[in-house]
């Protein structure tokens, strides 16, 4: 039996942006679907929310039971300029009229070029560039993998502690998280190699000696353990996502960068959560003036149509030979599209900055909330990209079951928010950089009393 939706059901800037609770969270509607999903999907499946969505849009997910949560989450930092923002929903509506599939490897088509073209102009660094486009975040961090062993010859990759790059035999094996990621799904791909990140908060001699001895581990990891003329890339998120929005300490990256550049190692960025303008840049390695060698988007590249993408310097991406690299949907005109329409949104309404101003309002909210409370530890990130790692007073010890507790407050009283953490004991907040001043204050105000009711 079909759900019948509530009435506000129509998604986009236009609807209301209100926190409206009218029913048990999850309400009839929702555990009617969730006994569907019982019967039908299988276990390995899991969601973080217990409400089904009916619409969403500007700051806000409707459920199918007619409540309103505002949004922090962003669907994992895919819609970032909004769910059902209009320019994506026009360019992709016009897509859909004409065509919706003619597989690019066998008939090209327009829109896949105009996106290529524009992240070629808009990635890091002067040189010629190529672009390759894909589905997903995994299989673009995976084809990035492809190009650097083509490029060099060398097998090897280097990834580091708490790093998560996908969930595919390669991106799975560079993920460091053991639950729920790898655990059962063994063995992995062979050449991965791991460093230590640069973790301020938790690196054992203190945040003033992170930059350099987490340096010191990684030169010696590659140059007296693997040999640097084994190594094909180094890869690595410039704030890390699912590790807990990790910032590595001021000047590693850059160090790594030179390191990798005087070895003939290739430098790749995964920007599948930081990249388009979530951190108020276009991508987080401006923010350290990093230029690497390859580029891989994903998430908020399309507004939530399924598209990701390789972009690099043109020599790396010209290495592999043709029909080496593609798939059947891989750059579909659709999500093509919708892409060129998140590019116009992010330019018409300085969604850059938008996102410095949201960070800004998100710290001192959490600064705010720290004051009153000894459980937040650490407030960190950049732009729209905001967490608190969570510990027990007076400690560094992981506080995860604070973070279960202040989460499920929030979902019950209106407010959609996300975890994170190696140890679990994250809160990371990624709202729509169209979410409303006043929205994000009240998301906040039902945070804090969250943290109040611990």
């Amino acid at each position: 039996m079909t759900t019948t939706l509530p009435a506000h059901a129509v998604g986009g800037p236009d609807l209301p942006q209100v926190r409206r609770v009218s029913t048990a969270v999850p309400g009839p509607r929702s555990n009617a679907l969730a006994r569907r999903r019982a019967a039908a999907l299988p276990a390995g499946l899991a969601s973080s929310a217990e409400v089904y969505v009916a619409a969403a849009g500007g700051g806000v997910v409707v459920d199918v039971d007619g409540n309103s949560f505002i949004d922090l989450g962003s669907g994992i930092a895919v819609t970032t300029v909004g769910n059902c923002a209009p320019a994506v929903v026009a360019r992709a509506t016009e897509q859909l009229r004409r065509y919706t599939h003619t597989c690019f490897l066998a008939t090209p088509y327009e829109p896949y070029l105009e996106v290529a073209e524009t992240l070629d102009r808009l990635t890091p660094g002067a040189f010629e560039k190529r672009t390759a486009l894909f589905n997903t975040g995994s299989e673009a961090v995976e084809n990035a993998v492809k190009y650097a062993r083509a490029a060099t010859g060398r097998p090897a990759v280097v990834v580091f502690d708490h790093a998560f790059h996908g969930r595919s035999l390669l991106t799975m094996t560079m993920t460091a998280k053991n639950r729920p990621y790898k655990h059962g799904f063994g063995p992995f791909a062979p050449e991965v190699y791991r460093a230590p990140m640069a973790y301020p908060y938790r690196w054992p001699s203190g945040p003033e000696h992170c930059a350099a001895e987490a340096f010191a581990q990684f030169a010696h990891l590659i140059d007296a353990q693997i040999g640097p003329d084994q190594v094909a890339a180094v890869v690595v998120e410039p704030i890390q996502g699912e590790g807990g929005f990790i910032v590595p300490a001021a000047g590693f990256l850059p160090a790594v960068a030179e390191f990798c550049r005087q070895r003939g190692i290739l430098l790749v960025a995964d920007e599948v959560q930081t990249g388009i303008a979530r951190t108020g840049a276009w991508f987080a390695s401006e923010h350290e003036a990093l230029v690497p060698d390859l580029v891989v988007t994903a998430k908020g590249l399309a507004g939530g149509l399924p598209l990701a993408a390789v972009t690099g310097r043109a020599e790396v991406m010209d290495a592999a030979h043709p029909g080496g690299i593609g798939g059947t949907y891989s750059g579909n005109p659709v999500a093509c599209a919708a892409a060129l329409g998140v590019f116009d949104e992010i330019r018409r309404h300085d969604l850059l900055g938008r996102a410095h101003t949201l960070g800004e309002q998100m710290v001192t909210h959490l600064r705010a909330i720290a004051a009153t409370t000894g459980v937040i530890g650490e407030i960190r990130g950049r732009g729209a990209m905001i967490a608190a790692e969570l510990v027990h007073p007076g400690t560094t010890d992981p506080h995860h079951d604070a973070v279960t507790s202040v989460t499920r407050h929030c979902q019950r009283h209106g407010v959609l928010t996300l975890t994170a953490g190696t140890h679990g004991n994250v809160l990371r907040f990624l709202p729509p950089l169209s979410m409303p001043d006043d929205l994000l204050t009240e998301a906040f105000t039902v945070l804090g009393e969250g943290f109040a009711s611990l």
